[in-house]
């Protein structure tokens, strides 16, 4: 039977009426049961029963709780839901904050502040990130929304729908277990004895068999959450034994390592959300890739959004130049007239020489040069020729002169032609930085460097003249093993000093199954690798794995048709069609790249490059190079034809074939890495 044109309107009409009774009758319970806070101020009422509301939908309200440690300070209200833990304060102000600078606000904004580390610290022990802790400040019978640093300023009517607009951070259990456990650390001050069951204060606590309150059950919670989610909001989960970093107070420099996968990325950003909390000044987290900040800007706004916009995301040589910019120090730029001069020199001073003899591809004595003179601050020869070019073929003295003698002729076409290339960029930076003319405090009161294993020397030690060796100024993460640009150089030849407890290693891997992890070591596994502290280590290093399961699969075919067809198959099968966005098709080279573009397009697979990609969820297959996958993860990664590269070191000359190798390992270690559930691995015989 055929439904009447408008039964549909009449229908949607009567749920939407039945909703809105709902809602009110919700709304008359709610404000009965805050009616019966005899001891709370008609604000703490109508606020209460806002909130109330939310009850209703799985979230809990602990009102007038004791403030642990003090004799009489009382928390208003402590709400746990699903987007975290809110530290909220009922203000019965006769008018409205005169915004953020309103002289009646830094008292009140203070003590709030002081009862949210506090709750930090109780949600701490959970193993619970700090930034899943919210101060909020609600202003009854008002109508607000802006922000006071940290803190959020909100209205009585405005409060309910902006909390509840928060993203998911945790599941009904894990809202019960963090809700029971502040019910302890935060005890109220007495409850009546008529009170009814249907309290706002903390419901009875969950028989001991449920588990829920155990804060092992609940770090698994947490994971179980992460793991169903996006990937993006995967990649912001904080395990419990990385929250005593992120909260560390350390006494200058210092620095975190560890093997891929082990959380290095998402510690930093928590990191400069704690310090943006505390801080007077801004933050600056800077990464080699210029595709990172983006994304990691976006994970930050996502993880905490009340402090995201005083942190600055930028890649090394956009922050030099910005720099440079703000202080009207004159720059010229132009990668592409940089190239040719060097084309130039090349074919002047270098091909025919003993250079050419030894590796005819002028790309290798670019990067000498880019890496090992300029990226190391070197003004002489001399100095070209005592320094240690760790993970570099071995040169004699006659062919680093003649390095030198091309470095010296594309120096000099370079002034000619009035351009930079980005070494001179961090040069210049670095010379602003460490004037002695600059009288004036910089403007970051902490740096965080990631990926700095790919930095260079000249960009470390411009870093570290930002801030010195203050207080938790400098914040350095890494691992030499996962190195993808050639050269290589020392913290102590930057002056940095990470000794002691400032050098903190990482050994717990949370991204990789057993089988994913097995594939990446079993490339480095003989390839010892000198680390950025000075410090020889194995290929294969001990690691500890909480994530089992998962899939690697090689498929090895005739032709590169039959290759293409079955990773298509493959990328079909295993995302297609809503789930596009968990994949990842990751190649070594520009060719490569524009070739497996051209075979998505062609099949209809949506794709985004990460040059693109800005970190948030996209139902398109994430398609780049394996250099610009450095600090990304993903639950499938495909890598197509991944040993072509050690194939290219057929033909080299015998003095450059093991460093390509190595580097080449290393890279597709870092590919392989990027993989959270499965890896396919795919090869032309």
């Amino acid at each position: 039977m055929r439904m009447a044109a408008g039964d549909s309107a009449s229908r949607r009409a009567q749920e939407a009426r039945r909703q809105e009774r709902l809602l009110r009758e919700q709304w008359q319970e709610a404000r009965r049961r805050a009616a019966r806070w005899e001891a709370a101020s008609e604000g703490e009422r109508l606020v209460a029963a806002q909130l109330l509301v939310l009850a209703e939908r799985g979230w809990r309200l602990l009102m007038d709780r004791r403030w642990p440690g003090t004799a009489a300070a009382n928390v208003d209200m402590l709400l746990v839901g699903p987007g975290g833990v809110y530290v909220v304060d009922v203000k019965n102000w006769a008018r409205a904050p005169e915004g953020r600078d309103d002289p009646r606000l830094s008292r009140e904004v203070a003590k709030l502040l002081a009862v949210t580390r506090a709750t930090e610290r109780a949600v701490t022990a959970l193993g619970m990130s700090p930034v899943a802790v919210q101060p909020v400040m609600v202003f009854a019978g008002h109508r607000v929304s802006a922000t006071a640093g940290r803190v959020r300023l909100l209205g009585e009517y405005e409060v309910g729908r902006a909390l509840t607009a928060e993203r998911r951070r945790l599941l009904p259990a894990a809202v019960r277990a963090v809700a029971d456990h502040l019910a302890d650390a935060f005890p109220e001050y007495g409850q009546p004895a008529d009170e009814p069951p249907a309290t706002p204060r903390a419901s009875p606590r969950p028989p001991a068999s449920d588990g829920l309150f155990e804060p092992e059950r609940l770090h698994e919670a947490a994971l179980d959450a992460a793991r169903q989610g996006p990937i993006e909001q995967w990649m912001t989960f904080l395990h419990p034994e990385q929250v005593a970093l992120v909260r560390r107070d350390w006494s200058g420099p210092a620095r975190i390592s560890g093997p891929a996968g082990t959380g290095k990325t998402v510690v930093g950003l928590h990191r400069a959300a704690h310090l943006a909390r505390r801080v007077p000044g801004r933050v600056l987290y800077v990464t080699f890739a210029k595709n990172l900040p983006r994304v990691q800007a976006t994970f930050l706004r996502a993880m905490a959004p009340a402090v995201a916009n005083r942190v600055e995301f930028h890649s090394l040589h956009g922050f030099a130049q910005k720099y440079l910019n703000d202080r009207g120090v004159p720059t010229q730029l132009h990668g592409d007239k940089a190239t040719t001069a060097f084309s130039l020199a090349w074919k002047r001073t270098g091909r025919e020489g003993p250079l050419g003899a030894v590796a005819p591809d002028s790309r290798y004595w670019r990067e000498e040069i880019d890496y090992v003179i300029k990226g190391r601050g070197l003004t002489t020869l001399a100095e070209y020729l005592t320094v240690s070019r760790r993970g570099r073929a071995r040169l004699a003295r006659a062919q680093r002169e003649a390095v030198w003698a091309l470095y010296q002729e594309y120096e000099r076409l370079r002034v000619e032609r009035g351009v930079h290339d980005f070494n001179d960029i961090l040069t210049l930076a670095l010379r602003e930085a460490t004037s002695p003319s600059r009288q004036e405090p910089g403007p970051y009161d902490a740096v965080i460097a990631d990926e700095v294993q790919d930095l260079t020397l000249v960009g470390v030690r411009l870093l570290h003249a930002l801030v010195g060796d203050r207080r938790n100024g400098l914040l350095l993460i890494g691992d030499g093993q996962q190195a993808v640009y050639p050269g290589g150089f020392r913290l102590a030849d930057a002056g940095v000093d990470v000794r002691g407890d400032r050098g903190q290693v990482l050994r717990t891997n949370y991204r990789n199954t057993r089988e994913i992890i097995e594939a990446g070591l079993a490339l480095v596994a003989d390839h010892p690798f000198e680390d950025i502290d000075g410090v020889r280590t194995p290929g294969r290093r001990d690691i500890e794995l909480v994530h089992h399961g998962g899939q690697v699969t090689r498929a090895t075919h005739p032709t590169r048709e039959a290759h293409d067809h079955a990773l298509v198959q493959a990328l079909t099968a295993r995302a297609a069609p809503d789930h596009w966005g968990d994949a990842a098709v990751l190649c070594p080279t520009r060719r490569a790249l524009d070739h497996y573009q051209r075979l998505l397009d062609r099949r209809g697979i949506p794709v985004r490059t990460l040059e693109q990609y800005d970190g948030n969820p996209v139902n398109a297959v994430k398609l780049g190079s394996y250099r610009r996958a450095k600090g990304l993860e993903f639950k499938h990664v495909f890598l197509p034809e991944h040993d072509a590269t050690l194939h290219h070191a057929t033909g080299m000359p015998e003095e450059l074939v093991g460093e390509h190798v190595e580097l080449s390992l290393r890279q597709l270690y870092v590919a392989v890495t990027r993989a959270r559930d499965t890896l396919w691995l795919g090869s032309v015989a």
